[in-house]
């Protein structure tokens, strides 16, 4: 049974300035399925190639940081980011930081999980 997703890519841009980026994750939500998923790769040396001051460690730890979002709502946070929309709805929103979500994109399928995974390899990767 096909369940309808929306998704992000996650987007390193070292640069605000420039607007250049470089894909390293995905988000994805599903309310019918239930789930808020994040998958990231970080390849050193594309990275190194593309912005050789980058700070891997940070680079990482905000995508982790997203991940843990995903998971769960952050300690301290606003009560409004108790949910799964919530969260996606606050992941997706544009900022003007070093990862940032792409536009919002949609689709139908079986596996969400599967799906997260499938898109980091054709969009990341």
């Amino acid at each position: 049974m096909s369940r309808p997703y929306q998704y992000v890519v996650l987007r390193f841009v070292p640069r605000v300035d420039r607007g250049e980026c470089l894909n390293v994750g995905v988000v994805l939500h599903s309310q019918a399925a239930n789930v808020l998923l994040c998958a990231w790769h970080v390849d050193d040396d594309r990275v190194a190639a593309f912005a050789p001051d980058t700070d891997l460690a940070a680079l990482r730890a905000a995508l982790e940081a997203v991940a843990d979002v995903c998971h769960a709502p952050p300690e301290g946070v606003d009560a409004a980011l108790t949910t799964q929309g919530k969260r996606f709805g606050w992941l997706s929103a544009p900022r003007s930081t070093v990862l940032q979500p792409g536009p919002v994109h949609g689709g139908a399928v079986d596996d969400p999980e599967a799906e997260v995974h499938r898109l980091l390899e054709r969009l990341v990767r």
